[in-house]
């Protein structure tokens, strides 16, 4: 099920874990007036993207950093990248005054580390970029996030797709959390995502998509689960957050991870939800929520300490 190679030319992917997006270079064809990169990855993975991109493209120039979706594993890197290489940041448009006014984003809601960027270009959705002799056409994908775009290379049959599909599923659907009904807007570009019949799919998170059907299928079971239980969804959230907060800061004291959980719009909206509550308090849960993470070996605990279990 691999994709023949030729559909990837000019096209460098790099799989950069669970902290930060995947990240496509795309190579300046002749003409062009410089390269661009889809998502910036983590700020704690800066300095690795600017050596990846340095070695890459020795003097040929940054043109822009191009963002998926506004969440921080995706462009935690861009203002490091307009500091240092004078690359410009394009956003979607959903998101893009509240981007400038640096209010109401994702990262404030969830307590994550994101470095405030400049917005220099806002994508419109009849525009498409062109890049590596290519050109991509920015498209939809509420879900995981309202705002997200996938961008889509007719010609060569590439989808980069950000984290509306993984290999392995996806991840939190961001607006049920906020409370807004998005599990079917999630299926329907799942639908969409399976009628552009892909050579290649490039996701949010791993390396180039090998078998997209059964990525598709084992999306579908999730969300086709959750939207039955919404619960599970929002237990599953808790999780992700906890661990995502453990591979910012790598290890904290269970009292401060507590305290932090304690303090998180987030959770604290999660929590009332969750009817039979499955303990006393918020913190209460937030304690068996992260004994359940290092039962199943996603953190450790040493003491009265919990380190991320990468």
């Amino acid at each position: 099920m691999r994709p023949p190679e030729h559909v990837l030319d000019g096209l460098q992917v790099w799989d950069r874990g669970w902290l930060s997006s995947t990240q496509v270079l795309v190579m300046p064809a002749a003409g062009e007036a410089g390269a661009l990169l889809f998502d910036a990855a983590h700020a704690l993975h800066g300095e690795q993207t600017l050596a990846l991109l340095r070695r890459s493209l020795g003097e040929l120039p940054l043109r822009a950093v191009v963002n998926t979706h506004l969440h921080s594993d995706h462009c935690g890197g861009n203002a490091l990248l307009q500091q240092t290489l004078g690359a410009e940041a394009w956003v979607p448009p959903g998101q893009a005054a509240q981007a400038r006014a640096w209010q109401d984003l994702s990262h404030q809601r969830v307590g994550q580390h994101l470095p405030r960027f400049r917005v220099d270009r806002v994508l419109a959705l009849d525009e498409a970029l062109r890049a590596g002799g290519r050109e991509w056409q920015p498209l939809r994908a509420p879900g995981h996030d309202a705002h997200a775009l996938m961008f889509w290379d007719a010609d060569h049959r590439v989808l980069i797709a950000g984290d509306a599909l993984w290999e392995q599923g996806f991840g939190v659907v961001f607006p049920e959390l906020w409370g807004e009904r998005a599990f079917e807007d999630a299926m329907q570009v799942l639908d969409d995502i399976e009628r552009l019949r892909l050579r290649a799919l490039v996701p949010g998170h791993g390396a180039v998509c090998r078998d997209v059907p059964a990525a598709l299928a084992q999306a579908r079971r999730k969300l086709q689960a959750w939207n039955a239980d919404p619960r599970s969804h929002a237990r599953y959230a808790a999780k992700v957050l906890i661990k995502y907060h453990l591979m910012e800061v790598r290890q904290q004291a269970l009292s401060e991870l507590l305290d932090w959980g304690e303090g998180l719009w987030l959770l604290g909206q999660l929590w009332p939800r969750l009817d039979p509550r499955p303990a006393p308090s918020l913190r209460d849960w937030l304690q068996q929520t992260v004994a359940q993470l290092v039962q199943q070996g996603a953190l450790r605990a040493d003491g009265a300490v919990v380190l991320d279990a990468a």
